[in-house]
């Protein structure tokens, strides 16, 4: 909505009754929870505002100012006219931080950063982001991370969208166009999904008081995808730790259920309800499973630099190899219960820094996001000191862990990089704005390149409309590429003469080009892989009940990302110490010889962690668990 720069007048300050008035419209717009201070505080005397002066303070802050603007919006340049509110959350620039058009109140992505779980958030991938940056709606097919999709993404709501590479930080504001919560399949559907309003890149988002750029965007906002784990959970989640740490005046051993698992003698319990974990109870497992991996390093590796730790070590490698195989996991109550996700940090960076904290290790966070462990404390008297446990497995975690490191040795896959590409060939009809621009038929082209070639067509037969730089005059050649004079809308097009040009790019990408694909490993250049006619394959992974109350899950596609699934077999076979098979895929053909895993048990964390290493990214994964009961 907001290419053109708006005609902001001269801001004024919001009196007291009237920011009141947009505040109190907010919050019943958008169903904000108003929060009392805690009893604890008033009781000691504190002067604390009220839970609804605290929540209107925080939505727009005191001393905010308004102005009246308009602009333009379309091909016909239709005229909108509107409100801005300015502010600055804490020391920041005073930047605009919510807009009033027609009747209603959006939140731009200052708002969004400050305020997370505002509004539903979607995702879509970055190529399609960088489109619907520069004004595009986003299409149904678009759509990733779902079904299912938010509960609140209905027809009219405002929505929040976020790209998969920075998954946690919204950057475009948009309004559904239809009832996306309810979508249970977005593949090969059709039609606009959501509305673009504002984006970080346009001129709402520019705007500022001395002229400066925009703000740049945070690198992530975990609030967004753990349902407001922040902060403060990480520090309960230290609280937690620091609970369970002995005094000093303990012999330096871990207190994490000893006698529970001496009991059960690396075996399930035949008698008895199965245990009851409580939060606490695994954050100790997790953190006891990291000083019981480095305790086994020490012990059994003391002469190999750093004890035969391969650092820096990332994220998936730090819980594969040193706290997945040291978990006190005995039944599938257990391994159901020691998830990461049930922790109080929620996720693995969490846990880390905690330890960070700590000092038991140093850990930093890279270029991307992800952090990195670059050392560890090996004399730390916690790692020395440590009293090991029994295990689930007859098999040694020392074992497991250097058969792990034996597979990655040999396995190409772990650590590459992969790009998917789409590709376009161009059909018969394309072939006059080819010849313009010197390009071949026979040779596939990205989306981009498509779009040059049609830019050069467009300068060389002047087709450019001289009074509106967006539109495009339709000669003959264009007419019969992209048309249909039987369609009513095609024939109105036809009668005006001119179309938008986005719609034109569109328009010839959907109707004169066929979709290939090329997935390139390790920077090589994409005629290295040999393209393939429709769209990439996912990766499948399936959780489905077998022999009864058994769980199995399934691993097939590996070999579209350049991964052998005979290495990739053992390596989960270790780290999941459970019963690996692997089969020809069924209604696979001999000649193409695609292969499926199959482990037993719930493995999907597992194998997206594998999947991860080898450069594979969560969305080329599709998952499908048929243990679920229909309704």
């Amino acid at each position: 909505m907001f290419k053109k720069k708006p005609n902001i007048k001269n801001l004024a300050p919001l009196r007291s009754s009237d920011r009141r008035k947009v505040v109190d419209d907010i919050i019943s717009t958008y169903q904000i929870e108003i929060k009392e201070p805690a009893e604890q505080q008033r009781s000691e005397g504190h002067s604390q505002p009220s839970g609804i002066t605290q929540l209107r303070n925080s939505l727009l802050p005191d001393g905010a100012l308004s102005a009246k603007f308009s602009t333009t919006v379309g091909a016909d340049s239709k005229i909108v006219n509107g409100t801005v509110y300015v502010g600055a959350y804490g020391d920041d620039e005073q930047r605009i931080l919510w807009l009033r058009i027609n009747d209603q109140t959006l939140p731009t992505v200052y708002t969004l950063w400050k305020y997370p779980g505002l509004v539903p958030l979607l995702h879509t991938p970055d190529i399609v982001l960088d489109k619907m940056r520069g004004g595009a709606d986003l299409m149904t097919p678009g759509l990733t991370n779902g079904p299912p999709f938010p509960s609140k993404a209905i027809k009219g709501a405002v929505v929040a969208i976020a790209g998969l590479n920075h998954p946690s930080v919204p950057v475009v504001v948009g309004q559904c166009a239809i009832d996306i919560a309810v979508l249970q399949n977005v593949q090969g559907a059709k039609g606009h999904a959501v509305s673009s309003l504002h984006w970080q890149g346009d001129e709402i988002w520019n705007w500022s008081q001395n002229d400066r750029p925009g703000l740049a965007p945070p690198e992530e906002i975990d609030e967004w995808l753990s349902n407001g784990t922040g902060d403060a959970e990480v520090r309960e989640a230290e609280a937690h730790l620091n609970d369970l740490a002995l005094s000093e005046e303990d012999d330096g051993g871990v207190p994490i259920y000893i006698d529970e698992l001496e009991d059960q003698k690396g075996e399930p319990s035949e008698s008895g309800p199965p245990k009851v974990w409580e939060t606490k109870d695994i954050d100790s497992a997790f953190r006891q499973s990291f000083l019981y991996s480095i305790y086994q390093a020490l012990q059994t590796r003391r002469l190999e630099p750093k004890h035969g730790v391969d650092l820096p070590l990332d994220q998936s490698k730090f819980m594969s190899n040193y706290i997945l195989p040291y978990l006190p996991s005995f039944s599938s109550q257990d391994a159901e219960a020691l998830q990461i996700k049930k922790t109080s940090w929620k996720n693995v960076k969490k846990f880390i820094k905690i330890l960070d904290k700590e000092r038991l290790l140093k850990a930093k966070e890279r270029q991307g996001g992800e952090l990195v462990i670059l050392d560890i404390d090996f004399e730390d008297q916690a790692f020395v000191n440590f009293k090991p446990y029994p295990l689930p497995k007859k098999e040694a975690a020392s074992n497991s862990t250097a058969t792990s490191s034996e597979v990655s040795s040999h396995d190409e896959s772990i650590g590459q990089t992969l790009k998917r590409l789409t590709l376009l060939k161009p059909h018969e009809r394309f072939a006059p704005l080819l010849k313009a621009a010197n390009a071949s038929r026979a040779d596939l082209y990205l989306s981009p390149e498509i779009r040059e070639i049609v830019k050069n067509y467009l300068e060389a037969e002047n087709l450019i409309n001289a009074d509106n730089k967006r539109l495009v005059n339709i000669d003959p050649i264009l007419g019969d590429a992209i048309l249909d004079p039987s369609n009513p809308m095609d024939a109105e097009v036809l009668r005006k003469g001119t179309i938008p040009r986005d719609t034109l790019l569109d328009r010839i990408v959907l109707k004169c080009c066929s979709p290939y694909y090329a997935i390139t490993r390790n920077d090589q250049p994409r005629e290295s892989s040999k393209a393939k006619a429709g769209q990439a394959p996912n990766i499948k992974i399936t959780l489905e009940t077998r022999s009864g109350n058994k769980t199995a899950t399934k691993v097939s596609g590996l070999e579209f990302y350049h991964i052998r699934p005979a290495l990739f077999k053992e390596e989960l076979q270790k780290v999941c110490a459970s019963s690996t098979t692997m089969g020809l895929l069924s209604g696979s053909s001999p000649k193409d010889n695609l292969q499926e895993i199959m482990l037993q048990g719930p493995q999907k964390d597992a194998v997206i962690k594998a999947l991860e290493r080898r450069g594979v990214r969560k969305d080329w994964v599709d998952y499908t668990d048929k243990t679920k009961k229909k309704k």
